[in-house]
């Protein structure tokens, strides 16, 4: 049985309208299918030192925009972290010989 496929030359790639920024901007964002805001206002309280060091490494950037950044790599190394350590014990629990063989 063959695929029904063929793979994309880069002809055909240069097909496809470019995408514009104007685009994203229209773009809805979407989680589970449900239409959802890009960003939500909060409020917090967050000590001095901290917004003076995030104001002063955003530069033009914005330091709101940077503290979203570091957050959200802080997620992304949390759930990164958890899934080498679930892939470890499943790679351990596969070495382990039962007693007795």
């Amino acid at each position: 049985m063959s695929n029904s496929y063929s793979s994309v030359t880069s002809d055909e790639v240069d097909d496809y309208p470019k995408v514009t920024q104007a685009d994203l901007d229209r773009a809805t964002f979407r989680v589970n299918r449900k239409s959802t805001p890009r960003k939500r206002r909060v409020t917090m309280l967050l000590d001095t030192g901290l917004v003076e060091y995030f104001k002063a490494q955003a530069g033009e950037r914005g330091y709101q925009t940077l503290i979203n950044e570091t957050l959200r790599q802080a997620m992304e190394r949390e759930e990164l972290e958890d899934r080498l350590r679930r892939i470890i014990r499943e790679e351990i629990d596969r070495q382990v010989v039962p007693p007795g063989v």
